[in-house]
């Protein structure tokens, strides 16, 4: 009697074994879970396979499409073009002072308002309305911020002032051989602020670091003139100017015409080292930010995430993932247009391949951005619009949105957070899908005979897709919050 109650108990034992095995197994199985704002509590109806599968696929059969096209076909349809309208330089200055007086005040909301980075209006003006929200805005609409940015207007009071000459009347004082490594290394440090740095929403810790840069890049101009500092050293003009060139707007002399999305990146020259490794970490970056919270990268450290410690523990574990993955990246791109150029059997120049085709991340970076950043643009967006009301927290209502209630519905509920992913699933594969467009057009220009254009892109598409299923499982898989 005894033995069979131990071979009874024995056998519940296993049964329970097994079933804490089965249900540890289905918690790692991918669920959705969005970034910032967003509902973790919903299971989608349609398996992640699918979408990982038809992303895969749709890259895939984009690139086979395009190796049966010919590079003139291919060049007449980049090429058109529809005139629209003169659009004139002349409230640039003023636009600009505008916009400096408007971050002015944004300096003293962050350093005398509310201390909440949800009712200061700073932290929500830098990172939802110009991070997340103005790249969507340059991307669709063209280069915005030459007219927006905070530094133009102010340099051209400054330069009259002091009678400076204009930049084009004389040579550039920043030397050619830093290339983009000054910006390169300013949108590191900014990078690292964003996702490391244990309070980057801390309205006055941001306010004096958003002064401080203001200050450190106006000087740079007076001392290098606007358009050297503004094209190779400050990151924001440097990123923002990239993006600008995907958009299906192109102003030419002074005319506004209408082009087919990425048609400009095509036209565009090949970048050196510096200016490839930037858009790299432009790209590198956002995937980290994605990456960063997720159950299986803080895993690999043993960081339990259900008892998530907050960013000052995981300083050293961030810093290391965020030059962890430009350096993947960049070794992972360098090889496949090594390996291209390999197939191709051209001899053409490495450096001038890679500064080429690295054009054709910029609709990648883009669509990551757009995907990442769309739960925090719809919510924290609202939030902005009340702080905008009321910046000194006075109880004041300046556009009479200071009452207006925050609905967080907009990415809460299973059909919320079905239409949201499927927009940010489409998103990602739109955006890899463009990027073969771009880079086969751009190998066109290095190798003319069609056949060797398309071998020199087996490796470079075969990167495409294999992010493709990356930008897709970090959609899908559990993070923290």
């Amino acid at each position: 009697g005894e033995m069979s109650g131990r071979t009874e108990r024995g056998a519940v034992e296993r049964r329970r074994r097994r079933l804490a095995f089965a249900l540890a197994f289905l918690a790692l199985l991918p669920t959705p879970a969005f970034a910032h704002a967003s509902d973790r509590g919903h299971v989608l109806l349609l398996p992640t396979g699918y979408y990982l599968v038809g992303g895969a696929l749709a890259v895939a059969v984009s690139f086979l499409v395009l190796a049966l096209l010919s590079p003139a076909a291919l060049g007449r349809f980049w090429r058109r073009r529809l005139s629209l309208f003169t659009v004139s330089d002349a409230p640039r200055t003023i636009v600009s002072l505008i916009s400096f007086a408007g971050f002015a005040l944004l300096i003293a909301a962050g350093i005398f308002g509310s201390r909440d980075p949800l009712s200061n209006p700073l932290p929500l003006v830098i990172w939802t309305l110009l991070w997340a929200g103005f790249t969507l805005l340059q991307g669709v609409l063209g280069d915005l911020w030459s007219w927006l940015n905070p530094w133009y207007g102010p340099w051209r009071v400054a330069s009259r002032v002091f009678g400076l000459r204009a930049d084009d009347a004389k040579p550039s004082r920043l030397p050619n051989w830093l290339g983009f490594w000054p910006a390169f290394v300013l949108f590191f440090a900014f990078a690292w602020f964003e996702l490391i740095d244990p309070a980057p929403d801390d309205p006055a810790r941001l306010a004096y670091a958003a002064g401080l840069y203001w200050l450190a890049s106006f000087a740079a101009m007076l001392i290098f003139g606007y358009s050297a500092w503004s094209r190779r050293g400050e990151f924001l003009t440097v990123f923002f100017a990239m993006v600008s060139r995907f958009a299906p707007f192109e102003r030419l002399d002074g005319r506004l015409s209408l082009c087919w999305p990425g048609a400009k990146l095509l036209a565009a020259g090949p970048l050196p080292l510096s200016g490839t490794a930037f858009l790299l970490l432009a790209l590198s970056s956002v995937s980290f930010d994605g990456l960063s919270k997720t159950f299986f990268w803080l895993g690999l450290f043993g960081v339990n995430p259900l008892e998530y410690p907050g960013r000052t523990a995981l300083i050293g574990i961030g810093s290391f993932g965020l030059v962890l993955t430009f350096f993947l990246l960049a070794v992972v791109f360098a090889l496949t247009v090594f390996l291209g150029q390999r197939l191709a059997g051209d001899r053409q120049s490495f450096a001038e391949a890679a500064g080429l085709l690295v054009w054709s991340i910029v609709p990648i970076a883009l669509a990551y951005h757009i995907a990442h950043y769309l739960t925090v643009l719809l919510v924290h967006g609202q939030y902005a619009l009340v702080a905008l009301s009321d910046p000194f927290a006075r109880g004041w209502n300046l556009f009479g949105t200071a009452n207006m209630m925050v609905e967080a519905g907009v990415v809460a509920g299973a059909q919320s957070a079905w239409w949201l992913w499927n927009v940010q699933a489409g998103v990602i594969i739109a955006g890899h899908v463009l990027a073969v467009l771009v880079a086969h057009g751009l190998a066109a220009r290095l190798h003319p005979q069609a056949s060797r254009a398309a071998l020199s892109q087996l490796p470079l598409t075969l990167l495409m897709i294999a992010y493709t299923i990356f930008g897709l499982w970090l959609l899908a898989t559990p993070t923290v919050g």
